[in-house]
């Protein structure tokens, strides 16, 4: 019951920022995930013996973020009748971050096995969290401007359809699993996951992209079938990662944040390992 109540709560909450507010607001609600997604982390980074600096490796979050959100995005020059696309400046960001990180390392002063592993948490950070979440709120701001004339769907509709099809593929995967579920899928990371329950998540997944791609991109049912696939199997990717983080530093959910759901992570694991190929597949595809 706490868990369809927590539910309940914040499917509206998302849905209703993503589809109702401005992209600006689907920003605001992924830099709050991403911040979130980041305290846990750093606290399952933290058992595995990796200090991430909290100040350092947040900053380079949601900077990362904000750079997937505002980059490559196309503006209109009304006044002048002109059109320009925003450099994205995400390597920038990702650049200032490793020199930053360096330097702490050095003026830390301790040579040891940590310095790489610490080094390495803290840039992975920005990369895991920030870059996907940032290009969900991307993908969200498409067809803002009058020049983005090859979108021809709003934004939102195409984030609510990699939403659902995650939401879908992940329920299959429970309710195949639970009905025909026999063999393991990967025991030494979730002993509950099976071969069946993903076969079904990744036919039903791969059917939701098929059937509601087509509506909003018009592509090729082939095209859309390869999507589906490659989203339905890189959401049980990185939900298997974050299982192994999870258990690697022996703690059951990244937090105890969301009533019966465990922590933001636990939530957007899927999300993390999909986004960027549907990103990818929006922007230079479809």
């Amino acid at each position: 019951m706490t868990r369809v109540l927590s539910a309940l709560v914040l499917l509206p909450v998302v849905i209703g920022t993503i589809w109702f507010l401005p992209a600006k607001a689907t920003f605001v609600l992924a830099a709050i995930a991403a911040v979130l997604a980041f305290t846990e982390y750093r606290t399952i980074a933290k058992a595995l013996g990796a200090d991430v600096p909290g100040l350092i490796g947040g900053t380079a979050v949601v900077l990362v973020c904000l750079a997937m959100f505002t980059g490559n995005s196309v503006s209109d020059n009304i006044m002048n009748g002109q059109v320009f696309v925003l450099p994205n400046e995400v390597y920038l960001i990702l650049m200032a971050a490793l020199i930053v990180v360096g330097a702490l390392a050095v003026g830390r002063g301790r040579p040891g096995p940590a310095v790489l592993a610490d080094a390495a948490a803290t840039l992975f950070a920005p990369v895991y969290l920030g870059l996907p979440l940032g290009a969900l709120a991307a993908l969200r701001a498409l067809g803002s401007s009058s020049a983005e004339a090859v979108i021809s769907n709003s934004g939102r509709i195409v984030v609510l359809l990699l939403l659902a099809v995650i939401v879908v593929s992940d329920s299959a995967q429970y309710y195949c699993g639970r009905a025909f579920g026999r063999r393991p899928l990967a025991p030494a990371i979730s002993p509950k996951k099976t071969i069946e329950g993903a076969i079904g998540g990744a036919v039903f997944g791969t059917a939701a992209t098929a059937v509601g791609g087509f509506y909003v991109f018009g592509s090729p049912i082939w095209i859309l079938i390869l999507l589906g696939l490659a989203i339905s199997l890189l959401g049980m990717i990185g939900d298997l990662f974050e299982s192994l983080l999870k258990r690697s530093a022996g703690v059951k959910d990244s937090s105890q944040l969301i009533p019966g759901h465990g922590g933001v992570l636990d939530r957007i694991d899927s999300w993390l390992f999909a986004a960027p190929v549907y990103y990818v597949f929006v922007r230079f595809i479809a």
